[in-house]
């Protein structure tokens, strides 16, 4: 029975956490009319876009409350048509820029390097840059709302975490973890006090940082060879004495990351190994989390099997408590709760198949992404 007492307890406090980051920790910006009177950048990288570039221009041109915005796009060596398309959608609008981006050099990635093609090639007069990805499309006061919650934050850099649509049951299955990961498991609180560039987050999908702050970090040159850049900038800017802030942003942006199963699980493939480092630690983390909230519903059965009520109730009480923390990131995100929650043993499960996955394919430099190699 104690076994089941003590993962109970801790499931119990993981949640409790969950709880605090959702309710009293987490920033949310202001999705209402509000006005900027500072220059903005938003700056899309592009690469083979074409299929869905179209929303999230037109959303970018629709912005308001930013009269002094510049929307800069960077054709990074698209082989479909996406320069045409961006053409097609901006006409003569003169807040469009687009740009032609060159191969990256050795030792830098691709998104790195498109991105900081991006700021070094706009023009000096934005004092604030906001990266967006091509499958995130914003409301209208998007911009607006993230460069006034970047000011009120007294941040360097902002992350304002779309909302993920979900379509698919692997989308269901995999894409909450996301927001429940770093609700559950990272101070946010502490996050955005403490100068250690080891307690940092963010998404690439939408940040907003202040420019200056940006180039003395050294920007995306920074983290020109990092997977997961979006992270790596956030440390960068942590040393050289910048603030970083995230923020519940699905009443700003939505974003569908992937459109099918094989795109998924490749996307979270390159990436699982650079976020948990060496594979001693992934495995060690991988086993708490099965052994946290895979393991309780497992070991109710076994229990009810076996004729012991007391330690099953246990067990089952901490699969309840996870589902509950599951269920509570969704609805501070503005994801999907039920009963997708109910699966979360089988997400686990999926999470830790998809990190093995990755650390083998590394092993065998076999990982890459839109054409180009990764790790």
């Amino acid at each position: 029975m104690m076994p089941a007492l003590v993962l109970l307890a801790a499931v119990a406090a993981l949640t409790a956490h969950t709880v605090v980051n959702a309710t009293a920790w987490l920033r949310r910006p202001d999705a209402g009319p509000v006005e900027v009177t500072e220059a903005v950048a938003v700056l899309l990288p592009l690469r083979d876009e074409a299929d869905r570039v179209t929303p999230c221009l037109r959303a970018l041109l629709a912005q308001r409350g930013v009269p002094e915005l510049r929307i800069v796009v960077l054709d990074d060596g698209s082989t479909d048509g996406t320069a045409e398309v961006v053409r097609a959608v901006a006409g003569d609008d003169p807040r469009v820029t687009l740009l032609t981006g060159v191969a990256p050099p050795p030792g830098w990635l691709g998104k790195p390097h498109a991105c900081w093609q991006l700021a070094t090639r706009t023009g000096p007069a934005p004092t604030v840059l906001a990266f967006v990805d091509a499958d995130v499309v914003l409301t209208p006061y998007a911009v607006a709302a993230a460069v006034t919650g970047l000011r009120a934050a007294g941040a360097t850099l902002l992350s304002p975490y779309p909302r993920i649509l979900v379509r698919t049951a692997a989308d269901r299955l995999v894409q909450p973890l996301l927001q429940w990961l770093w609700l559950t498991f990272l101070p946010l609180r502490a996050m955005e006090r403490s100068p250690r560039p080891s307690l940092a987050a963010a998404g690439g999908q939408f940040l907003v940082v202040d420019r200056a702050g940006y180039l003395r970090a050294g920007g995306h040159a920074a983290v020109a060879d990092r997977v997961l850049e979006d992270i790596e900038l956030a440390r960068a800017v942590k040393r050289s004495g910048g603030r970083i802030a995230l923020a519940d942003g699905s009443r700003l942006a939505a974003c569908r990351m992937y459109e099918s199963w094989p795109q998924l699980r490749d996307g979270y493939t390159k990436s699982l190994w650079a976020s948990f480092g060496h594979p001693a630690a992934a495995a060690v983390v991988v086993a708490l989390l099965l052994l946290l909230y895979t393991a309780p519903p497992l070991v109710a059965a076994g229990a009810l099997v076996a004729g012991a009520p007391v330690p099953a109730g246990l067990a089952l009480a901490a699969y309840l408590l996870g589902v509950t923390g599951r269920a509570v990131s969704a609805r501070a995100t503005g994801g999907r709760a039920w009963p997708d929650a109910l699966a979360h043993p089988v997400s686990v499960v999926v999470l830790g198949w998809l990190t093995l996955r990755s650390y083998h394919l590394r092993k065998r430099r076999r990982l890459t992404w839109r054409g180009r190699p990764v790790g």
